[in-house]
């Protein structure tokens, strides 16, 4: 059974016994908080640190799930979604990030911030920094803007899979996916990772998003995840075939 608690747990003793020379464990808080503060607590036993993003919408902020996360030494980043939550208006969605920004620092220091993929909507919420410049808010990092990923290799469970951005409308590397796909880094189940992992086949650059919501024990969640998920990733696969039609 994939993506159980176990799994996750036996994921992370792999990852830190690889030997990445770095190592970034992204964590995008996009509902179920509680979920994440379960994450945060295994990582901080196995003396792993990462970062843990959060939306401003009521299923993904938790003032107390927040503030313990931080205590436990991990990182809080923010997981905007302004362009989208502003209809496209790059000037309103830029007041309102730097508000929840505000919010957010009220409950821990925040200096990375990453796009929240939105797959319904028509707007990229990355595009409020073609105008604007988040380092004049204090921020030093965006991981899709600010990541060399000629050096680091990208992977993340979007899809409820190691394989994901195939259908993925934005959590996705255009112009490298199709190249560490060459190179034989193709992962499906976290399994498939792990195996990868034994053999000593992924780079030592490896930067690794979680949905925490996905990571359950067995039960009635769990089960959703897994009923729900490919029904999510076939409307997500038929936008993305419309988009590059266009």
């Amino acid at each position: 059974m994939d993506f159980t608690l176990h799994k996750y747990e036996t994921l992370l003793y792999a990852l830190k016994a690889y030997g990445f020379e770095r190592l970034t464990l992204r964590h995008d808080v996009d509902k179920l908080p509680e979920n994440s503060l379960r994450t945060a607590r295994m990582e901080q036993a196995l003396e792993i640190k990462g970062i843990y993003y959060f939306r401003a919408v009521p299923e993904s902020w938790d003032e107390t799930v927040i503030r313990e996360i931080a205590a436990m030494g991990h990182e809080i980043g923010y997981h905007y979604e302004s362009l989208t939550t502003c209809n496209g208006d790059v000037d309103a969605a830029y007041a309102d990030f730097c508000r929840n920004l505000e919010r957010l620092r009220e409950l821990a220091p925040v200096r990375s911030i990453c796009m929240h993929g939105s797959p319904r909507s028509p707007w990229d919420s990355r595009d409020i920094w073609k105008k604007y410049d988040y380092r004049a808010l204090g921020i030093e990092n965006e991981p899709y803007l600010d990541t060399d990923f000629s050096t680091t290799f990208y992977l993340t469970d979007t899809g409820r899979c190691w394989d994901g951005w195939k259908v993925s409308v934005r959590d996705k590397i255009p112009g490298f996916q199709e190249e560490w796909a060459a190179r034989g880094w193709v992962f499906h189940t976290t399994d498939d990772l792990l195996d990868g992992l034994r053999r000593g086949i992924l780079p030592k650059d490896l930067m690794i998003t979680f949905h925490p919501q996905r990571w359950n024990s067995f039960g009635l969640r769990w089960c959703q995840e897994a009923m729900m998920q490919p029904v999510k990733n076939l409307v997500k696969s038929i936008k993305v075939r419309e988009e590059s039609r266009e």
